[in-house]
């Protein structure tokens, strides 16, 4: 039986033995993109490559990706769903493309962790003419290569929906276009994407679960989610961007974004569906059967929450998300009180979830020391989330005791205001012989989440990886004030991350306190007095050690490879540097090339957090 690590070191041995340099993971919380909340894939920390810029590790890399994933929120629950997860990933920027990549990762599953061919299926692009991108030809003739080396025959399937399960290789649409944005048509203008070729695993036709009604009297296939198929890796070939026109282009470049769920690899190698049951899960389950007297086989999908849930959120909060209101701390806080609700379901009605801290720390104690370290703050973050939400279903529960009808539009009231769980609202509805209509609740609630989206993309227009003049010049800003406030502040100020758009920086950091006018005025002087030096801004390629030792600055410097970027602001020579940190850049050359700049706002962000939004002074 596979366990995770052994999975996870296999994957990076063999890729490092084909030319990769390994790399660290980059943190949930994406430093340099503020097209989203967090990093939902290997590839997202890695665009700007894609477009040609020098990664300083070279052409070929590899890791073991931390990613979260906030549309699969409602989806846990079912063998195979989980909202944090790690992504194995490979790239190769420009080097190799389909024939290395297919086979490599062909003869991994095969050779290195035993899967049986003949459990293998594929997908490949159908093509789209309205975006001028042909059928992908070339992947399925290397499968077919591939799978008749195994002494297997590779029939292709051009309409799964209708025909089933009667071939190996299958031509799906969108389904087999990839991009951060999703369909070739939601892509916003400047956006990489390409075709993709996914591998399934076949878990036998007597795993065709049909939890969910839709699927069940349609012809089974690889993408119909019954339950039978499960995705284990999907090879992108990065190789176009959308214009403004629509139009789609081939970039100089052809990429290969490669990623493999670490849980559903596991699942695959062990020959069990479900994900929960390897070692990376399990655990909590253990944990979690003991305080609740509760058996996983009875109440699986209460489990798979909760175990999802806390992993997630424990994690999140390792990375400095806390549970909040808005933006990434939203979801943390929603993560931990839909644990709490379905713990009630177990019995579970006093605060729990805290403990589940040491076994996750335990479970990753080798690949991600800081859950360990950070310990007892992550506890007490849990602790009093669990708290303040235990008070808030009792504020919940008495509200719904004065009502007379819990209708559709009360119970999203109480969702809204108090945080109330529809489903709890529906149980308490049935106890008085009334029922909530679902309709009129998703209305309301779609209604609510449409206005909150339309907000948050609004606050998120635009981004680093569009390199357009304003984002890099704030991005160069980012640099000055963090000198800023660590020279005004103290060493002990850490950045948390930062979102920067053609109109404004934003820069979160670890601080205890409000600002005071006094300090934002000196951190505002000082960075304009940078500005006006008109100094230089120069790359240089260091070994981390060395760029440690030289005073670049890097915090959790686990997550860098041994290879860096160091961006120096002011002489490269002397000690008299005004800043010098590990990034990847772009920059400006100058900080003339700024131009002046303002404090527009400074303000909490979580417990510890504090946030500055910079702006233009013109």
């Amino acid at each position: 039986m596979f366990i995770g690590d052994q999975l996870r070191a296999k994957y990076l041995d063999f890729f490092a033995n084909n030319g990769h340099k390994v790399i660290p993971s980059a943190t949930l919380v994406p430093e340099n993109d503020p097209s989203t909340l967090f990093t939902s894939s290997g590839m997202q920390p890695l665009v700007p490559y894609f477009f040609g810029l020098p990664h300083p590790q070279g052409r070929r890399v590899a890791n073991s990706q931390k990613c979260f994933r906030t549309q699969d929120i409602e989806e846990v629950g079912d063998n195979r769903h989980t909202t944090f997860f790690e992504m194995l990933g490979n790239w190769s920027f420009g080097d190799y493309f389909k024939r290395e990549q297919l086979s490599w990762f062909f003869h991994f599953l095969t050779e290195l962790i035993g899967l049986d061919p003949a459990r293998l299926v594929v997908s490949a692009y159908q093509g789209d003419p309205s975006i001028g991108v042909p059928r992908d030809d070339e992947a399925p003739k290397i499968w077919q290569e591939l799978f008749a080396q195994a002494g297997l025959d590779a029939k292709i399937v051009t309409e799964p929906a209708k025909q089933g399960v009667v071939g190996r290789i299958f031509y799906y649409g969108n389904n087999n276009w990839w991009s951060r944005a999703g369909s070739p048509q939601s892509m916003p203008a400047g956006e990489p994407g390409g075709p993709d070729s996914e591998v399934f695993y076949d878990f036998g036709a007597e795993h065709q679960f049909h939890e969910r009604s839709q699927f069940a009297d349609q012809p089974c296939h690889p993408n119909c989610d019954c339950g039978r198929f499960l995705e284990i890796g999907n090879s992108v070939f990065m190789q176009y961007q959308k214009m403004d026109s629509g139009e789609f282009v081939e970039l100089e470049n052809k990429n290969v974004d490669f990623g493999g769920g670490l849980e559903r690899l596991l699942a695959a190698a062990n020959n069990d569906p479900d994900v929960f049951r390897t070692d990376l899960l399990w655990p909590i389950a253990e944990k979690l059967s003991v305080i609740s007297n509760c058996s996983y086989q009875d109440y699986s999908k209460e489990f798979r929450v909760i175990m999802d849930h806390v992993r997630a959120a424990i994690f999140l909060a390792s990375d400095g998300v806390y549970p909040a209101n808005k933006e990434q701390g939203y979801f943390a806080r929603r993560l931990l009180r839909r644990a709490v609700r379905y713990g009630r379901k177990l019995g579970l009605d006093k605060p729990f979830l805290a403990g589940f801290v040491p076994v996750v720390g335990e479970i990753y104690r080798s690949v991600y020391p800081d859950i360990i370290q950070q310990q007892s703050a992550i506890t007490d973050v849990i602790t009093a989330e669990e708290n303040k939400f235990s008070r808030t279903l009792d504020k919940g529960l008495r509200e719904v005791a004065k009502l007379g009808q819990i209708d559709g539009a009360a119970a999203f009231k109480l969702y809204e205001t108090y945080g109330f769980p529809l489903e709890l609202t529906e149980e308490i509805a049935e106890e008085k012989g009334q029922k909530v209509d679902r309709e009129v609740f998703r209305a309301a609630f779609d209604q609510h989440k449409n206005q909150s989206r339309t907000a948050s993309a609004g606050s998120f227009k635009g981004g680093l990886a569009d390199t357009s003049d304003k984002t890099v010049r704030f991005h160069t800003a980012t640099h000055l004030l963090h000198a800023a406030l660590r020279q005004v502040l103290g060493d002990s100020v850490k950045q948390m991350g930062s979102h920067i758009t053609a109109e404004r920086a934003r820069f979160d950091f670890a601080f205890t306190r409000a600002l005071t006018t006094e300090e934002k005025n000196e951190i505002e002087q000082l960075i304009n007095s940078w500005v006006k030096q008109a100094l230089p801004v120069t790359n240089s390629i260091h070994n981390q050690a060395e760029a440690i030792k030289s005073g670049a600055v890097a915090f959790f410097r686990e997550r860098y490879p041994e290879t860096v970027s160091v961006y120096t602001i002011g002489p490269v020579d002397s000690s008299d540097w005004v800043s010098k940190e590990f990034c990847g850049g772009p920059h400006v050359t100058n900080t003339a090339e700024i131009g002046s700049l303002k404090i527009a706002k400074e303000q909490s962000s979580s417990a510890g957090v504090r946030r500055i939004y910079l702006t233009f002074a013109e």
